[in-house]
């Protein structure tokens, strides 16, 4: 027994089945891992109970899921979660029908869409011709049509692998391809964030939970151009101080958009959001931004979400581009899951996310992503107001 085990504690009952004597020493790895309980009498009913016990272990570390796959079991053998979520089997990749007209990445072997390589390093924005802004306009009005489908799927007990189905088969009957599939090999149609995932989760067996948040990123390719958006939903009863977070975060995206109009420099749309998530006690993600959309799914501008950032070119007539700011309940900074994507906050607070894509007027701008109901708000608002 390692040296840890000898503190003293709080008097407790031993955890080994049948022994109710008064427990004094904790299991070590228990104290390592951060997890609470798990107090033994003495070594002997410490090592007696081993085979059980060591179960805890195995679900903190995530290792007893036995929903993913062995590749998967490998893949993330080590590594350290900074919150409570563990992944779940990823579905197999969907194909689109062949008649469904698709970006230049779809059936690449390595998902790099050509098309935007060729632009990197370009900071032009384009200005959009009246008959692209209704390509974009389109697609924007199908996207929303396809997040609206999701948003109704929600609940607790359902899988996220479900939503992306349900995103997929959407976008096949309205034919549109779902421009995640295969982007730099992404393997579904659609991002789902659960909690402290702040952007690019991917949909797997994991079912929500009843208090969870979750964001659904939506983007569609329509007849030669991209829609992006997405929003955060409450699923169950969720507790008011991530309420206030995804309220705060909607408040952000919806303040940023109030500024845009021609003549607005990018980098400044940054600093009304970070004052309004500082006031609330929330930070700015700064590792992921908004971004020029159109016959494009990424490209000029970039569109910090924070302030003092650097960012290229003055909006005018004609731009089409993403706001879609990252709130996070502790500190700003991030980390990368194994899977390459999930992007999750460093304490392993949680994190929420809204997103329009928008177009530049002659005197503001356009919400192309907007809900089409009269006066409609995001879902959440929706839960908020039934639950009143």
């Amino acid at each position: 027994m390692a040296a840890s085990m000898e503190q003293s504690v709080a008097t407790r009952v031993c955890e080994t089945t049948s022994c109710d004597k008064e427990a004094k020493l904790q299991c070590p790895t228990c104290i390592k891992l951060g997890i609470s309980g798990s107090f033994f009498c003495n070594q002997e009913c410490f090592k007696g109970f081993w085979g059980e016990h060591k179960k805890v272990h195995k679900k903190a570390k995530g290792e007893d899921n036995q929903d993913i796959t062995e590749d998967q079991k490998s893949e993330w053998a080590g590594f350290k979660f900074t919150g409570a979520l563990r992944p779940g089997k990823v579905m197999k990749k969907r194909t689109a029908p062949d008649h469904i007209p698709r970006p230049d990445y779809a059936e690449h072997p390595t998902g790099e869409p050509t098309s935007e390589r060729q632009m990197r390093g370009n900071h032009n924005i384009r200005i959009l011709t009246a008959e692209e802004q209704e390509g974009v306009r389109q697609a924007c009005k199908l996207g929303r049509e396809v997040l609206d489908i999701a948003a109704k799927a929600i609940g607790v007990g359902v899988t996220t692998a479900e939503i992306d189905r349900l995103v997929y088969e959407a976008c096949i009957d309205r034919q549109c391809y779902p421009s995640p599939l295969n982007y730099y090999c992404f393997p579904a149609s659609c991002c789902t964030s659960v909690n402290e995932v702040i952007c690019h989760g991917i949909p797997d067996t994991r079912k929500l939970e009843d208090g969870d948040i979750v964001n659904v990123d939506i983007t569609v390719y329509y007849k030669g151009y991209h829609g992006d958006l997405n929003e955060t939903f409450y699923v169950g009863k969720v507790d008011e101080r991530y309420k206030k977070l995804v309220r705060v975060a909607w408040e952000c995206l919806d303040l940023a958009i109030k500024e845009v109009k021609p003549g607005v420099r990018y980098r400044d749309i940054g600093s009304f959001i970070q004052k309004h998530a500082q006031a609330n006690g929330f930070s700015v993600v700064r590792s992921y931004c908004g971004h020029g959309i159109h016959s494009l799914f990424h490209t000029a501008p970039n569109v910090p979400h924070y302030a003092k950032n650097k960012a290229i070119g003055i909006m005018k007539p004609g731009h089409s581009f993403t706001i879609e700011p990252m709130i996070n309940e502790g500190v700003w900074r991030d980390e990368m899951w194994p899977d390459k994507w999930t992007a999750v906050t460093e304490d392993g607070k949680r994190s929420a996310q809204f997103e329009h894509t928008l177009l530049v007027t002659e005197t503001g701008c356009e919400i192309l992503t907007r809900r089409r109901e009269k006066n409609a708000q995001p879902h959440f608002m929706d839960s908020e107001n039934n639950a009143e």
